[in-house]
């Protein structure tokens, strides 16, 4: 029995002196370092961002995109614009005297001009309490009526205050009052990898929240479809489908940053390339077209590639870099001409500031407000060169001659006479209204109206603008009369003449 207890304590004690020397003596296993390969579990299911539990508290309550929602969400409505589309083509529904006279001959019916009305749907969101909203043209242009549906079932019919297809924006309006609106942000301070919301009908399911993040900045798309001329894009791949377009991209800080435009789509729906309006591109243009009802831009006279320097570029015209915008033209008589600029320079700054590429170059003279001289640095022959140019104003857009209400369509397009039409065309008069096109079978065409006519008074007052026209407009009714003194040059000689045309 002693033998027994003492194998007993034996073997407690060598137990104990075991213990002791794991836990004394071994060292410690180290861990292993977090990584790529070795990183904290994935957050819980459902979460909408991927976020480690050591993020600090402020980075996870950034992305409440719950708060954004509902701070931005009841100022996004719902546009549908209804349209009138003219299209030429083969008619059979109703016979005209002497179809079977020219089918006979022609071998083929005649092309008739017929309408077809559409709706087109997209988003647009309030600026202001007192109800002017921003879209984007391409939803209404060519709109006979524009309705608006606010969050809370509310409908609106939207009066167009002015467009701007260059930039693919359009500003509305709607008589109500204490209307919720949004904060413009500024999209300079937008970082690639920057999450965002876009809010919208995409194929009209009204208010769609979607999120991602900032995928590039300054995308040009080229040129053709519903692309705008001005481009200077936001890319991101938030789910931005058709219905979208003229809804706001919000940071997260619930400000506007873009205004969703355009995607990429080969299969007609998201594949994660959507593209947004920069909101301090949009400010510039809603400022002008709310006071002036169009957008006033500068230029001063030159063509230029729409792509980038080359290196070829950098060697050939001995540049420190690929920065700059190749002139490939000059206008002659143009505030470039004037100022001595000429083919095969490179422009690389305009007053100090450098310039990145063509379309920097493009976007910065628009901004400048014609009849400002500024200083243009250019690369010649290897040697920096600077010229002062007074910059003049882009021709405006064409705008089709209508009254407020579309029945009262005229039939035609105009654009006002500025220097550059007037050297162009080697025009004598300096001021009115150049009509540049005249719809087929319309009383505008029966009275002999025909492109590069230029109206001069309109019910015997002389206009130079088409705000001047359209107010003339505005106060006169369906089947009144109206008066117009045009001027036709022919061969250096100029011809006035009086049409009266009755108003639909």
């Amino acid at each position: 029995m002693k033998k027994l207890i003492w194998i007993t304590l034996v073997s407690f004690g060598l137990g104990l002196l075991a213990a002791g020397y794991i836990f004394f003596y071994l060292p410690e296993k180290e861990e292993p370092a977090t990584g790529i390969f070795n990183k904290p579990p994935d957050p819980a299911p459902g979460a909408l961002y991927a976020a480690y539990s050591s993020l600090a508290p402020e980075v996870r309550t950034g992305l409440d995109f719950v708060s954004i929602a509902e701070r931005v969400g009841p100022a996004v409505v719902k546009i549908e614009a209804e349209k009138v589309e003219k299209v030429r083509g083969f008619g059979f529904e109703e016979e005209f005297p002497f179809d079977d006279f020219w089918n006979r001959f022609f071998g083929q019916p005649r092309q008739r001009e017929q309408e077809y009305r559409t709706t087109a749907q997209g988003t647009g969101f309030f600026l202001s309490p007192d109800g002017y909203l921003l879209t984007n043209y391409h939803i209404v242009e060519n709109a006979i009526k524009v309705e608006v549906t606010a969050l809370q079932g509310e409908t609106y019919t939207a009066k167009i205050i002015g467009t701007d297809p260059k930039t693919d924006i359009a500003l509305l309006k709607i008589e109500a009052k204490n209307l919720p609106f949004v904060e413009m942000g500024d999209s300079s301070l937008l970082k690639v990898g920057e999450w965002v919301l876009a809010i919208g009908n995409p194929f009209g399911l009204e208010h769609t929240v979607t999120a991602g993040i900032v995928s590039a900045k300054g995308r040009q798309l080229g040129l053709g479809g519903n692309v705008p001329e001005y481009q200077d894009f936001i890319q991101t791949d938030t789910a931005i489908n058709r219905g979208n377009s003229g809804g706001p991209l919000v940071n997260m800080r619930g400000e506007v940053i873009g205004i969703t435009s355009n995607i990429l789509a080969p299969a007609g729906g998201n594949i994660g390339l959507g593209f947004a309006i920069p909101s301090n591109l949009a400010k510039k243009v809603v400022v002008q077209l709310r006071e002036k009802g169009r957008v006033v831009r500068g230029k001063i006279g030159i063509t230029m590639p729409t792509t980038p320097l080359t290196e070829e570029d950098k060697e050939a015209y001995k540049l420190k870099d690929r920065n700059g915008a190749l002139v490939t033209s000059v206008e002659p008589g143009a505030p470039a001409d004037k100022a001595g600029i000429k083919p095969y320079d490179v422009i690389v700054a305009v007053d100090g500031e450098r310039i990145k590429d063509p379309n920097d170059l493009k976007l910065k003279i628009a901004d400048i407000a014609p009849g400002k001289k500024v200083n243009i640095t250019v690369v010649r022959d290897g040697k920096e060169q600077t010229f002062a140019v007074t910059v003049e104003e882009l021709e405006p857009q064409e705008t089709k001659v209508k009254a407020e209400d579309s029945d009262k369509d005229l039939g035609f397009t105009v654009r006002e006479l500025t220097p550059s039409i007037v050297r162009r065309y080697g025009l004598k008069t300096q001021e009115g209204l150049i009509i540049t096109q005249v719809r087929r079978y319309s009383e505008a065409e029966r009275k002999g109206l025909a492109a590069g006519d230029i109206i001069i008074e309109v019910n015997k007052r002389k206009v130079a603008t088409v705000d001047e026209l359209e107010r003339i407009l505005k106060k006169m009714e369906s089947g009144q009369v109206i008066i117009l003194l045009i001027r036709r040059e022919t061969d250096g000689e100029a011809f006035d003449r009086i049409v009266t045309l009755r108003i639909p």
